[in-house]
This record gives structure tokens, C-alpha cells and sequence, in this order.
């Protein structure tokens, strides 16, 4: 009996004996998930976040500053804040001055009106579209001429002093983009009978026939040349700057004036991109810095993005332009 109550209070002990081990255990396991030191895991972690995410935008900031084009370097168009120029090249064509070379009824006389008539109709039978346009300027450049021939009595292109047809037209305030003369000295059949002379020289017949010209002015006078009372013909020809695509000036203003802009605009990025380099994430100016650089960003590449627009429809013009030059040239 008594054996029996002496086992089972050894049961008793041995199982009170394993609770507290168990109690123990569970205590060991779980227990130090709920300590005051796992209250602070979230505060340091919430801090290197926040040291990171500055790091992070310092980082961003680097990359954009880098990505910055550079307003002063001459990239292609569609790329360009570099406006191109156009091309000034001007052409005169001037063939030979032409002689009569037979005698002309005594009463056959020349005129504005029937040169320019017959010069057309030339054009017109040789296929050549549209009629040449009377031009007041280019007139008064042909009357020049005539006068000034028989004034230093000279018969060439250029007189003795060195002026040129280009020289008289720009005298005569005609902006051009191609022009042309044809002289004829002598006593010739008419209107016609000078048109037929010029048309049967192939010079001259050339620049009757060219496709680039779109005015005329002529001019003609009888006077005293070398002893004798001769006549003088002139045709000048003309293909006006205008005949050109124009080239917007207002644009390039405008481009210019944004360069100027963006230049400073860089100068100011470059100086807080190194601003915020030089200072650690931890100091209480960094975020402050990076602020400021992103202000100034927005701003710098819309300014960048909308002067590249501009310099592409403006560089478009002036490859319209120069195209145009470029095609008169070839005569």
C-alpha cells in the first residue's frame, strides 16, 4: 500500500517536473520576440530607410545631372540646339557680249516692251515653263548698264572701273538669288531681229532659256559708241531671293535668346550637382541641396526639349533655303 502511494507521488513529481521544463522552454522560444529590445528593431531599420531613400535621391540626382545634354555642342539637327547658316552664295551668269554683224534697216529701232515680248515667246516655244516677269528693279539695273557703256564706252560685263551686274543690283537694292545679262551692241532687226541674235548664240541663248530665272528688266538706247550712233541692249535676269523658302529670323531670335537661357540654367545644375556631392546624406542642407537641383531641372529640360523643336523646324527652313541656292546654281 504504501508502495503503491509512493509511485504515484513520484508520477505526480515527475510530471510537475516536466511543466516547468516545458514552461521553460516555451519562455526561451517565444518569450524574447516580446523584449523592450525588439521595440527598437522597427526604429533602426526606420532610420537606415530614411538614410536610404536620401541616398536613393542623391543617387537619381547624379544620373539626371549626367544625362544633362550639352546646349553648346553641335549635334546633328534633330538633335541640335545649334541653328545652321544659310548659304550665301550668289550667281551671275554672263555670257559673251554680242555684236551685229549685219546691217539693219536704217529705220529699225528697239524697245522695253518688244525685247521682253519676243525673250517669252523664245521661252515658250523652247518648252520652258512660265513667262519671265517685268521687274521695275531690274529694268533700272539694265538702264545702268546702258548708260554707263556709253558713258566710259565700253562694251563687257564689267567696266573699266570693275562694276559688275552684281554690283548694280545690289545698287539697285535687288536681293537676288541668281542673275544673268545679256549685251547686244549694234543695229539689228528690231525687237526680234535681237532676240533672233542672242537665241542663234549659245551663251546667250542659255540664259534666255534658263529654267532658274522668274523676272526680267531690260533696257535699250541709241547713242554714240566707238564714232558712230549705235544701239545698246541689255536683258538682265534675275531669280529673286524670295523665290527662295524663307528662312524665319524671328525663330533663330527666339533660339538664341533660349540658349542663352539654358546656358545659365546648366551652369546653375552644374554648381548644385557638385553642391550636393560634396555633402554627406547626413547632413541636415543635403535634402535641401537636392531640392533645389530638381526645381532647376524641370525646367532646364523642357526649355532644352521645346529650343530643340525650334532648332529643328529652323534648321529645316534653312536646308530648304540652301536646296533652293544650291539648284539655281547649276546652270
Amino acid at each position: 500500500m504504501i508502495g503503491q502511494l509512493l509511485g504515484i507521488f513520484a508520477g505526480i513529481l515527475a510530471l510537475m517536473m516536466a511543466g516547468a521544463i516545458s514552461y521553460t522552454y516555451l519562455e526561451e522560444t517565444f518569450g524574447i520576440r516580446e523584449v523592450p529590445q525588439a521595440q527598437e528593431a522597427p526604429i533602426a531599420i526606420a532610420k537606415k530607410e530614411t538614410a536610404k531613400t536620401i541616398s536613393t535621391t542623391k543617387t537619381e540626382a547624379k544620373k539626371i545631372a549626367t544625362k544633362i545634354p550639352d546646349p553648346t555642342a553641335p549635334i546633328k539637327t534633330n538633335g541640335s540646339l545649334v541653328p545652321k547658316t544659310t548659304t550665301e552664295e550668289k550667281t551671275v551668269v554672263a555670257p559673251g557680249p554680242l555684236r551685229a554683224t549685219t546691217q539693219a534697216p536704217v529705220n529699225a529701232s528697239l524697245s522695253v516692251r518688244g525685247v521682253i515680248e519676243y525673250t517669252n515667246v523664245e521661252r515658250a516655244k523652247n518648252g520652258v515653263m512660265g513667262s519671265l516677269a517685268e521687274n521695275s528693279t531690274l529694268n533700272r539695273v539694265a538702264q545702268m548698264k546702258v548708260d554707263d557703256m556709253f558713258a566710259k564706252q565700253y562694251f563687257e560685263h564689267v567696266s573699266p572701273s570693275g562694276v559688275g551686274q552684281a554690283d548694280l543690283a545690289q545698287t539697285a537694292g535687288y536681293a537676288y538669288v541668281i542673275v544673268g545679262e545679256n549685251l547686244a551692241l549694234g543695229d539689228f532687226d528690231g525687237d526680234q531681229g535681237v532676240v533672233t541674235a542672242w537665241m542663234n548664240s549659245p551663251g546667250h541663248r542659255a540664259n534666255i532659256l534658263n529654267t532658274h530665272y522668274k523676272e526680267i528688266g531690260v533696257a535699250v538706247g541709241k547713242g554714240m559708241y566707238e564714232g558712230r550712233e549705235t544701239w545698246l541692249a541689255v536683258q538682265s535676269f534675275g531669280m529673286p531671293l524670295s523665290a527662295c523658302p524663307t528662312v524665319d529670323q524671328m525663330l533663330k531670335t527666339q533660339i538664341d535668346a533660349n540658349n542663352a537661357v539654358i546656358t545659365n540654367l546648366r551652369s546653375n545644375l552644374d554648381a548644385k550637382k557638385l553642391q550636393i556631392e560634396s555633402t554627406q546624406t547626413s547632413d541636415s542642407n543635403y535634402n535641401t541641396y537636392v531640392n533645389e537641383f530638381n526645381t532647376i531641372l524641370p525646367e532646364y529640360n523642357s526649355l532644352v526639349e521645346s529650343n530643340r523643336v525650334a532648332v529643328t523646324n529652323y534648321n529645316a527652313g534653312v536646308q530648304a533655303f540652301n536646296a533652293c541656292i544650291n539648284e539655281a546654281s547649276v546652270h
